[in-house]
């Protein structure tokens, strides 16, 4: 009797097994079914979408639809991007949880105005804010070359600087082809590690571009810069960079972005020489330091001057100099407009000349008092302290940040020595 029991048994197991094995298999058709009814409602939506916007006008209008759908099988959002012509960047879409936006379109035109030219021109004639008191940073010279600098920290604003560098023997045409040259910036300027043209707009000749400069010891920042350049009377040009956001520079995590940047220049002649010079405009907010930057700038800024210098004298002996793109902003460039003329009637002379004399040029007085100047013990001492720090911070091997300590502690003991000393003095 045990037998037949276990044989029913057995064949109840078998019955209930082949039922759930039916039952898993139509659960996985069902699956499938209904992936198939998602998908095909998705691609049913972004036909219609697709129709919506075909009715729109061409600036508007994106020109490769099967990116779309090639994208559909990235997870995540994407973004697609498409250039209806040099002019202006048309529109891009981003799909996002299964829904398409159109995103506003950026044009190129209206990043950099005339407002930023005349922004630009008041603040090299020093018009703006004239009570600001500003703090001299260097002033040096050679044969060829002469450089002053000075800076200005506002309240709530990153810092400004404000430079005026003196060419000799050089033309501005000349000058300002090596300063917009990004390619051959690459080949003697070691910060910058790429630059690339992104896009420029015929119109009104707005150029953009992503620029890659390393720092020492810190993360490489990344510069999305749209500039514009201008010509005025007598050969006198202008240039004025201000960040924007572009949809094709996607932000990458081994890079910082800057956010803040504004900088602009002046070339002009200096009367009654063969020199020309480029008065500078500079504000950026990179993420450095305050007093780290400043003690960089001060202490690097006249050997990477000397070293541009060096490489104007070999730009000026090429054949053919221009190495980058065809079309750039230099090639479209502007007329500066007759009611910002009217506001740089005097040109830099006052400036050169201060620079000049300040540098002992007229004369060899300053230069005999160097000579019979003797070092004092606390300059010696002070001497000793920094090159130990510099020694520190170079052949260390401890961290960034007692490293940036260091250098910060140096900084504040070389500037109470010299304000002791000063006391003293009176």
């Amino acid at each position: 009797m045990q037998l037949p029991c276990q044989l029913i048994l057995s064949s109840r197991c078998q019955r209930v097994l082949l039922k759930l094995s039916a039952w898993m298999s139509l659960a996985k058709k069902a699956l499938l079914l209904i992936e198939l009814v998602l998908a095909l409602m998705v691609l049913w939506e972004l036909e219609l979408n697709w129709k919506m916007v075909s009715q729109l006008s061409p600036p508007h209008r994106p020109v490769r639809k099967k990116q779309i759908l090639q994208d559909l099988a990235v997870p995540g959002s994407f973004g697609m991007c498409s250039v209806a012509d040099d002019k202006e960047l048309a529109a891009y879409f981003v799909f996002k949880q299964s829904k398409i936006t159109l995103e506003p379109r950026l044009v190129v035109s209206e990043i950099v105005s005339v407002a930023d030219l005349k922004f630009l021109i008041e603040n090299l004639d020093e018009k703006l804010n004239e009570n600001e008191k500003w703090e001299n940073v260097t002033n040096k010279r050679n044969n060829l070359l002469a450089y002053t600098a000075k800076c200005f920290k506002p309240k709530d604003a990153p810092i400004k600087y404000l430079s005026l560098t003196v060419f000799e023997n050089c033309t501005m045409e000349v000058l300002r082809d090596f300063y917009m040259d990004n390619e051959y910036r690459k080949q003697w300027d070691k910060t910058v590690v790429e630059h690339e043209q992104l896009q420029v707009d015929r119109t009104n000749g707005t150029e953009i571009g992503c620029t890659i400069k390393k720092f020492p010891l810190l993360t490489p920042r990344e510069y999305v810069l749209a500039w514009r350049l201008w010509e005025g009377k007598d050969k006198t040009f202008y240039c004025f960079i201000k960040e924007c956001e572009y949809p094709l520079a996607v932000r990458q995590r081994r890079f910082v972005r800057v956010k803040f940047f504004r900088s602009g220049w002046r070339i002009s002649k200096v009367p009654g020489r063969n020199a020309c010079q480029i008065k500078m405009f500079h504000q950026e907010d990179a993420g450095l330091n305050l007093e780290m930057a400043k003690l960089a700038f001060s202490r690097g800024i006249w050997s990477y001057v000397c070293k541009m210098n060096d490489a104007l004298r070999k730009y000026s002996l090429m054949s053919h100099p221009c190495t980058g793109p065809a079309v750039t902003a230099v090639t479209l460039i502007q007329k500066v407009p007759p009611e910002l003329e009217t506001m740089n009637t005097v040109v830099d002379t006052q400036a050169t000349s201060t620079l000049i004399a300040s540098q002992g040029l007229d004369t060899g007085e300053a230069k005999e008092k160097k000579f019979l100047r003797r070092p004092s013990k606390k300059i010696v001492a002070n001497g000793l302290l920094l090159l130990g720090g510099v020694i520190f911070l170079s052949r260390g091997h401890s961290s960034l940040g007692a490293k940036v300590a260091m250098a910060y502690i140096l900084t504040k003991l070389r500037k109470h020595d010299a304000s002791s000393g000063q006391e003293r003095e009176r």
